[in-house]
């Protein structure tokens, strides 16, 4: 099992990535960096392969309606390059609100478009020429724009023809979509003995169909960390994302998160949450996330509990546990800490 971590997107993503050579000192395996609608993802993936040496970089993730498919095969093979063959793409719909709110582009079709993307991703780091006549037309037809277009293949020559493609996938299709074709699956906020109660089925179904050219599905999952016996009072840290998640990110009737919670058992919670996001009232929202998912879903506690924790992430099939040390605490001690626990 690989250790990772997620760079904070919110503030100062640098004073964030500034930190992160400590961390790949302690032995840190992946960094993920999100963009959200906030700073873009990949200049700061960039400054962090000119910081580190080893420690893979994770785009997690790049919304697939925002770049064109070129675009992000561009991104693929440049981050590639300038971090020595350390990248991985991390790729995910993001939800209406911000596709259609931050970047004005019809939220439709996301799982077609994802798997549609993923091939034209492969085939141009290979260098074959772009063609495709599904959502994505590549050349431009005739009697579209000005006539002029004709089929091309990257200029530059990629470190790797095989970049890491992962996904960020909730729902059923997409997660099974995603054991198909991916290379790596980046589900949030899990809750681990509820893995294969919620998504076996669609992960079986997926992977009965994958290539064996890809090699065995990766899943990075994990959350907060804090190794002590009397810290479980941190959890309370991860209160404001649960309930942003659930509550905040998307509106009622279409929030994937908010169903997620729901197959996890919190039905009640979850409308409870999400009525009081809704409304403004935040604070009451975070009060009620569930305690029994905070535990589970974190390593939160004295070092026997949270190796517990690791065996359970391991059972559900995680291969990259990423954690997030706790505001307040040595995080490189932490980090080196459970480092040596996976080792």
């Amino acid at each position: 099992m690989k250790l990772s971590t997620q760079l904070a997107y919110s503030g100062n993503p640098r004073e964030a990535a500034d930190q992160v050579v400590g961390l790949e000192k302690a032995g840190l395996d992946q960094l993920w960096v999100a963009e959200a609608y906030g700073f873009d993802a990949v200049s700061l993936l960039g400054y962090l392969a000119a910081k580190t040496e080893r420690v893979e970089l994770g785009a997690g993730i790049l919304n697939i309606f925002s770049r064109t498919p070129a675009a992000l095969l561009q991104t693929a093979a440049g981050l590639d390059n300038v971090s020595g063959r350390r990248a991985i793409i991390g790729l995910g719909a993001s939800g209406p609100q911000v596709i259609e709110g931050f970047h004005g582009v019809p939220y439709d079709r996301p799982l077609a478009r994802t798997r549609e993307i993923i091939d034209i991703l492969r085939r141009g780091l290979r260098r074959e020429t772009l063609t495709s006549d599904g959502l994505y037309k590549l050349p431009l037809p005739e009697g579209q724009g000005t006539g002029l277009a004709k089929p091309l293949k990257l200029l530059n020559r990629p470190e790797r023809s095989d970049v890491p493609l992962w996904v960020a996938a909730l729902g059923n299709k997409n997660v099974e979509m995603t054991a198909e074709v991916a290379d790596g699956w980046l589900p949030l906020m899990v809750y681990p003995e509820k893995v294969q109660t919620v998504w076996g089925h669609a992960l079986a179904a997926g992977k009965a169909k994958r290539s064996t050219e890809l090699g065995p599905l990766q899943i990075s999952a994990g959350g907060l960390l804090a190794i002590g016996e009397d810290v479980k009072g941190l959890l309370d840290q991860m209160r404001p994302i649960y309930a942003l998640y659930v509550g905040g990110m998307g509106a009622r009737g279409k929030n994937f998160y908010y169903d997620m919670a729901c197959q996890f058992g919190f039905e009640k919670e979850a409308k409870q949450i999400q009525d009081l996001y809704l409304d403004g009232h935040k604070r009451d929202a975070e009060a009620l996330v569930p305690m029994e998912w905070l535990e589970a879903g974190n390593l939160v506690g004295p070092a026997s509990y949270i190796k517990e924790r690791i065996a359970a992430f391991d059972e559900a099939g995680i291969t990259s546990l990423q954690v997030t040390p706790a505001a307040g605490t040595d995080a490189l001690a932490a980090v080196g800490q459970v480092k040596e626990w996976l080792s």
